[in-house]
């Protein structure tokens, strides 16, 4: 442990606290937009707005690198191409025709084919290294400098006071859609809004977690959280603080261990999710041999 705070306030590991802070910024998002989505189960849908941004980030780089868009950010293409995805998604979803998994599964890969052909296309100008593909797949927090922190400090603020502001419309349409409409809230529209904000969220740990991982972030915090939480709002609590314990434990642990720190953080988030499961399992069959009320 004392290796560990060293390394934290060692200067010359900025990247280490760099994750830190990130996972920590992004977590409050994580629990209150993950809690939207496990409670509505959309967790398909998300997976799929998560595999999107790597077209984003691919049509960002090759404007950043072949045509001169020195400014442009990778992860603002990637919060463009969320944004899109969760639009294309939402939309058909309401008036396709079309199966709406198959429809979904269409989004997905294309976005992902669309993002390894644009980073192939894409040539870094001489004494600009060159971007690589896999920290946005599998996270790499060797590469979070302090614009990442900067741009997810501003998605973080977004989401949350956007979650704030429509919180009872959101929680309507996410527990019963169809009461929310007959009461005359537009269901649509709010749930395009979640799909919307669900988008951002994804966006804030792409770089710590990685695009095939991030959404195992959305959805384990929360899941763990409803296993015990009685109301939306301490479920969302609850996932924002857990959701900041796996971060923290994980990234640690990849320094410790000397692995990446997606996948470590994600494997800590499915360890702890299977020993909740396993104690639920336990005290249900202890309850139902002595008899009693059996608790969710």
């Amino acid at each position: 442990m004392s290796e560990l705070i060293e390394a934290l306030t060692d200067p010359a590991f900025p990247f280490l606290r760099n994750a830190l802070f990130i996972g920590l910024l992004a977590s409050a998002a994580f629990g209150v937009l993950g809690t939207f989505v496990v409670a509505r189960r959309i967790t398909y849908m998300a997976d799929a707005m998560a595999h999107c941004v790597l077209g984003g980030i691919g049509a960002a780089v090759l404007l950043r690198y072949n045509y001169g868009c020195s400014w442009l950010h990778p992860l603002w293409g990637a919060w463009v191409a969320a944004l899109t995805a969760a639009l294309c998604i939402g939309l058909i979803s309401f008036f396709a025709q079309e199966r709406e998994d198959t429809v979904i599964s269409l989004v997905w890969v294309g976005g992902v084919a669309l993002g390894l052909l644009f980073l192939e296309r894409a040539h870094p100008p001489p004494g600009e290294p060159a971007i690589e593909p896999l920290s946005y797949l599998f996270g790499d927090i060797l590469l979070i400098t302090r614009d990442d922190l900067r741009l997810v400090a501003i998605l973080d603020l977004v989401v949350l006071v956007a979650a704030a502001v429509f919180y009872n419309k959101l929680a309507a349409v996410c527990f019963d859609e169809e009461f929310a409409a007959l009461r005359g809230i537009p269901s649509k529209v709010y749930f395009l809004l979640l799909l919307c904000l669900t988008a951002l969220t994804i966006v804030l740990l792409v770089r710590v977690v990685g695009i095939l991982l991030v959404v195992a972030l959305t959805t384990l915090p929360a899941a763990l959280a409803g296993r015990v939480a009685r109301h939306l709002w301490q479920m969302m609590l609850l996932a924002a603080v857990l959701c900041a314990a796996l971060v923290t434990g994980g990234v640690l642990a990849s320094y410790h261990f000397e692995t990446r720190a997606g996948p470590t953080v994600v494997l800590l988030a499915v360890a702890a999710y299977g020993a909740a499961a396993a104690v639920g399992a336990a005290y249900r069959r202890l309850r139902l041999r002595r008899g009693g009320p059996v608790a969710r």
